[in-house]
């Protein structure tokens, strides 16, 4: 059996920045045996319904801007990225709500400080330090084969 972090949204949680979820059924019956580990360190930092946030590319590195307040929002969610891998273990599979400033994988949008878009190719805060520790990581949409 495998253990599998998977965004909570992907499970129905209405752990989204609008407060809904992101349910993906196909996606969980792909999953079925496995022991699924939901996370979601925006609503645990900021909780949902919130204002969105952005990936900014500053000088020394990328950071989640909020949208309405420009407020910085990175250390709460590496925080808890680290906190969530050192409490759970050995993971074998990360899958990351694509496009989240947090999950997304190979698909969150990183702009500079005027708003324009560098790369839509990027990691998420979250994803990111699940590489760094060498976890496979997929969006859910690759996993899925609909991308």
């Amino acid at each position: 059996m495998r253990r599998v972090a998977i965004s909570a949204c992907l499970l129905g949680e209405k752990c989204r920045y609008d407060g809904e979820s992101n349910h993906a059924q196909a996606l969980l019956e792909m999953l079925e045996g496995d022991e699924l580990i939901p996370f979601c360190p925006e609503d645990s930092a900021f909780g949902s319904p919130r204002p969105t946030m952005d990936l900014i590319q500053t000088q020394c590195s990328i950071e989640a801007v909020c949208n309405e307040s420009r407020e910085l929002r990175s250390e709460p969610i590496r925080i808890y990225a680290r906190n969530f891998f050192d409490q759970h273990g050995k993971i074998d599979l990360f899958i990351g709500k694509d496009r989240s400033p947090s999950c997304g994988v190979c698909s969150a949008r990183v702009y500079d400080g005027e708003k324009n878009l560098l790369t839509s190719g990027a990691a998420g805060l979250m994803a990111q330090e699940a590489m760094d520790r060498k976890i496979l990581a997929i969006d859910a949409e690759k996993f899925e084969g609909r991308e």
